[in-house]
């Protein structure tokens, strides 16, 4: 069952809290539906934008299309055999949900993802991530609707493309052409933590017998200790994403580092197979980033990869200005090119 409504305010419908409206909206509860749905949507003449719960979205102005949400929230667990659960999860359920019934039923997996907004959908699109995992590391297979061939497939991980907070979805040729049905997840009933990112690992030092309860519970301590409650205080959550450079680029960042802060500074970073991944929130907090505004928006002060709605009066300019001029001074101060997490609709 599906329902369009007109002129559909989405105030409600993305974590910055921001005033827009969409020309149309809407939300469909069954993948049934979506055939019927997208046939309706290509008789309007109309483009669609498909989100989960707008937690990565900066709604720049009025959507003269159709937003489209999911409302599958239909679960299914499998044992697999050798302590392994099979999870298919819909579209719609919000991910953090998940977790907790993942958690709470002993299965090891997807639980350093805990408190992340958004729904598992989005979640795949995105490739979201962290404390050292991403959402691709468990999943098995993702079921999608194909509007162009108007058919049901299911992808594997290797199709799916997923790279850092990316995937095949996002592809400028695919953009809006998949829409994610359910996601399903291998996880273990057997201990596997993952510590070794952050302070996890000593705050976990000295429990044993660690539950996926006890990982949860702890990197819901360190987010809201960070991150703003988006049920308070409107955010996307990670504004940028860690740049990825050369060893080159890396090498002249620590040496312009070391020039404005001092030969002992040594700039956090991590090896991989595309390069040295740099920490940009590091890198605006040296800066002096935390909690400068422009308008209504602001850098949160306890972490300043996040840009806020400070007083819920902000505007889609006042948070695009901030970040125009966060990625002009960290390009003339240290030569590296910050890049948006957050996806601007409409593009401006």
């Amino acid at each position: 069952m599906y329902n369009i409504i007109d002129d559909f305010s989405l105030r409600g419908h993305n974590t910055f809290g921001l005033e827009c409206v969409a020309a149309k909206f809407a939300e469909y509860t069954d993948e049934k539906d979506l055939p019927s749905l997208w046939s309706e949507i290509e008789d309007l003449r109309l483009p669609a934008f498909h989100i989960g719960e707008g937690s990565n979205i900066l709604f720049t102005g009025r959507y003269e299309g159709v937003v489209v949400s999911s409302n599958i929230l239909d679960m299914e667990m499998i044992p697999t055999g050798g302590g392994e659960v099979s999870i298919t999860a819909g579209a719609g359920i919000k991910l953090d949900n998940l977790i907790e019934r993942c958690c709470d039923a002993g299965l090891w997996g997807l639980e350093n993802l805990s408190l992340i907004p958004g729904t598992v959908g989005a979640s795949v699109v995105q490739n979201v991530g962290a404390y050292g995992r991403d959402a691709s590391d468990s999943v098995l297979k993702v079921r999608v609707f194909d509007t162009q061939s108007k058919r049901f497939l299911t992808l594997d991980p290797e199709e799916c493309q997923f790279g850092y907070r990316t995937s095949m979805f996002k592809q400028p040729a695919n953009k809006g052409r998949y829409v994610v049905v359910n996601v399903t997840y291998r996880l273990s009933a057997l201990p596997e933590p993952h510590l070794d990112y952050g302070n996890l690992g000593a705050m976990l030092k000295d429990r044993n017998e660690l539950t996926p309860v006890d990982v949860r519970n702890a990197v819901i301590e360190v987010r809201r200790n960070k991150l703003p409650d988006p049920a308070e205080v409107g955010s996307a959550g990670s504004y940028f994403t860690n740049p990825v450079v050369t060893r080159e680029q890396f090498d002249e960042l620590l040496k312009k580092s070391q020039k404005l802060w001092g030969s002992d500074v040594n700039v956090p970073h991590w090896v991989t197979d595309n390069g040295v991944k740099i920490s940009a929130a590091w890198m605006l907090d040296r800066l002096g980033w935390k909690g400068r505004k422009i308008g209504g928006a602001m850098v949160w002060p306890s972490q300043p990869l996040v840009i806020v709605n400070a007083d819920g009066k902000a505007t889609a300019a006042d948070i695009i200005s901030l970040e125009r001029s966060i990625v002009s001074d960290v390009e003339s101060q240290l030569g590296v090119t910050l890049r948006p997490e957050v996806e601007k609709v409409p593009l401006v």
